[in-house]
């Protein structure tokens, strides 16, 4: 007796917001941006040089742009309150809510098939502002790409890293104390009397 095994229908897909389409484009991260960048364009936040502040009376009715809200109260740096962002558990459900959809996977959150599919919808259909895709990159140069684009922190460890770089080349470069020409090539002089 065989058995056969039919795929259901798939459940309509359900509406996504900006801010679950900003989480597909570019996790967490691009989730920050863009509440950051919604946020001041609509005079909620006020940014001057690296710190951030909410606006006098400022609200809102998505969780991700209350949470960034509430972190800015006072006025704090732009980098503490982009990583707090990215790590609120407001950013977090997005994540988990989107991998119950089977739009990312589970457990690194990376776009499924069907993820990349409704990213891809929702490039073609041209409603979003730019910033959800693309990040702060897109932004005309101004205070506010510069700020949000000065937000992310280096990862752990690359500063290390780029520092030998750094050191490696420079030693690399320095001229050779050894030869008469200050080349490292190994010539020298040769028999004179």
């Amino acid at each position: 007796m065989g058995m056969r095994f039919r795929r259901s229908a798939e459940a309509p897909a359900q509406p996504l917001d900006i801010y679950d389409i900003a989480f597909l484009a570019g996790g967490a991260p691009r989730v920050a941006d863009a509440a950051l960048i919604a946020l001041s364009e609509r005079g909620l936040l006020r940014l001057s040089g690296p710190r951030v502040r909410a606006a006098d009376g400022a609200s809102a009715e998505h969780p991700v742009e209350r949470a960034l809200i509430l972190a800015c109260l006072r006025n704090r740096g732009i980098t503490s309150v982009h990583t707090e962002l990215r790590g609120s558990a407001e950013v977090e459900e997005i994540g988990r809510r989107l991998a119950g959809q089977g739009l990312v996977t589970g457990s690194r959150r990376r776009p499924t098939r069907l993820g990349r599919r409704r990213l891809r919808a929702a490039e073609e259909s041209e409603d979003l502002p730019g910033y959800v895709l693309g990040g702060a990159a897109v932004l005309p140069d101004g205070p506010v790409r510069r700020r949000v684009l000065g937000a992310h922190p280096i990862p752990q460890g690359l500063g290390r890293s780029l520092a030998r770089m750094g050191r490696a080349l420079d030693r690399d470069s320095e001229p050779d104390s050894a030869s008469d020409g200050g080349h490292s090539c190994g010539g020298g002089s040769g028999g004179g009397d």
